[in-house]
């Protein structure tokens, strides 16, 4: 299989789960701003997944470009990748709908620290299948330091909540510009 069908896969699952997510916005009733007062926190959540979700489309677009040969071990570790972030929008409304409770926050970051280890997964066997992303992660230290502040998040959840998504605000802070690394290998 060429890594254009698994990229263009991808890109279908990642489109549905923003659509999804954003269908869960409900309209407030009221025609002046203090009706979106208590959708404040839904449309955080909504702002906060939505970055999440493209940091994971733009970095894996640079990361099929490391790919030579989309083995099978890649397409189920890709697909290992989308069971998780698929569950963004479930989480998402949960934290939404109960901003100061601490067991949706856990569940949040449970989701983002599962996709981040599938992320790795799915580095590995793109490592293991060929191609120049050993070369180009290195270290990897974003992608190592990455699922140690989710389980942070999770358990500042049941200090506060609003820790836990600040921790999650955090992350998406690390990796909000694509990784830089892949691109300069693929240009090598």
């Amino acid at each position: 299989m060429g890594k254009g069908r698994l990229e263009a896969f991808s890109d279908g699952v990642l489109a549905i789960i923003i659509t999804i997510m954003v269908l869960e916005l409900k309209v407030p009733h009221g025609g002046n701003l203090a009706e979106l007062a208590p959708l404040y926190p839904v449309l955080l959540g909504y702002v906060l997944s939505f970055v999440y979700v493209g940091i994971y489309w733009n970095n894996h677009h640079h990361l099929l470009h490391t790919v030579d040969h989309v083995t099978g071990g890649i397409m189920w570790a890709n697909l290992h990748l989308l069971f998780w972030l698929s569950l963004f929008p479930f989480v998402t409304g949960w934290v939404g709908e109960n901003p100061s409770a601490p067991w949706p926050a856990v569940f949040y970051g449970g989701a983002l620290l599962a996709a981040s280890m599938a992320w790795l997964v799915l580095q590995r066997a793109i490592i293991r299948g060929g191609g120049t992303l050993a070369r180009a992660i290195g270290a990897d230290a974003k992608g190592k330091l990455s699922p140690l502040l989710y389980a942070a998040g999770m358990g500042l959840a049941f200090v506060r909540p609003w820790l836990a998504d600040a921790m999650y605000a955090l992350v998406a802070l690390l990796w909000i510009v694509p990784d830089r690394r892949i691109a300069r290998a693929v240009k090598e």
